[in-house]
């Protein structure tokens, strides 16, 4: 497996995908799906994973009860390789957060997971990520994983949850200038500019906003203009930065 891929496939990991041995198989299979409307960065994720995909690993599911679009699914071959991934990721069938595998992340395996379940809130300049599928112990490891080896520190909050098993979840939360210690390591891996949004922080003083425009334009490939324009489009839809 080449690096590309596997950064992906560790960031997902974190985020929208999971591994899994079917029954009858020797070899784990690495799925993600998306929504209908993030079709653009599902297809680029696709054609980066072709080296574990076959001609037929994509499948489009109806609406569930917790959305009304369609959803994408991604299923590549079952592979060594990724059994190799699984055990390594897995203890007794379950997925499990350890050091030993995150050390093998890299600034894409964090910017797939951003993608996945980053978001920049609050006043357009607080960052979470929704961890809300682990438990306190491994929400900590990730806190500890983030401010070791990547200097970002972010704190964990929790909420109360309406619905499911649990009745508290963790997220991991950061404040501005710790958002963009974690935004300036994942910028060049940005993929497609439909994620632009995930990485526009906003600023209702010009010259700051200008600023870090500027600074997405220099990391990722795309151009001043389409940023600006992105910016302006995330505004419109926050009332805190609307005219």
């Amino acid at each position: 497996m080449s690096d590309q891929c596997r950064a992906i496939v560790l960031g997902s990991l974190l985020g929208d995908g999971s591994l899994k041995i079917h029954k009858g198989y020797a070899n784990a299979r690495f799925s993600f799906r998306h929504s209908k409307i993030q079709e653009e960065y599902f297809d680029w994720k696709v054609k980066h994973l072709q080296e574990i995909s076959s001609s037929s690993c994509v499948f489009v599911q109806k609406p569930d009860g917790f959305s009304k679009n369609e959803k994408l699914r991604y299923q590549s071959c079952a592979l060594e390789s990724l059994t190799d991934l699984y055990r390594l990721t897995h203890k007794q069938k379950r997925f499990r957060i350890y050091r030993t595998w995150l050390n093998q992340m890299t600034p894409l395996s964090l910017a797939i997971w951003w993608c996945d379940d980053g978001s920049i809130v609050g006043n357009g300049r607080k960052g979470v990520i929704s961890t809300d599928g682990f438990d306190e112990k491994s929400v900590q490891i990730l806190a500890r994983y983030l401010q070791v080896v990547w200097k970002v520190n972010a704190h964990i909050g929790t909420r109360k949850q309406e619905r499911g098993t649990r009745p508290i979840y963790y997220r991991l939360w950061m404040g501005t200038e710790e958002l963009k210690k974690f935004l300036r390591l994942i910028l060049p891996y940005i993929p497609v500019p439909s994620m632009l949004p995930k990485v526009l922080i906003l600023y209702k003083d010009p010259q700051l906003q200008e600023r870090w425009i500027s600074e997405v334009a220099h990391a990722t490939s795309f151009s001043h203009d389409t940023i600006e324009r992105c910016v302006q489009e995330k505004k419109s839809r926050w009332k805190r930065y609307r005219k």
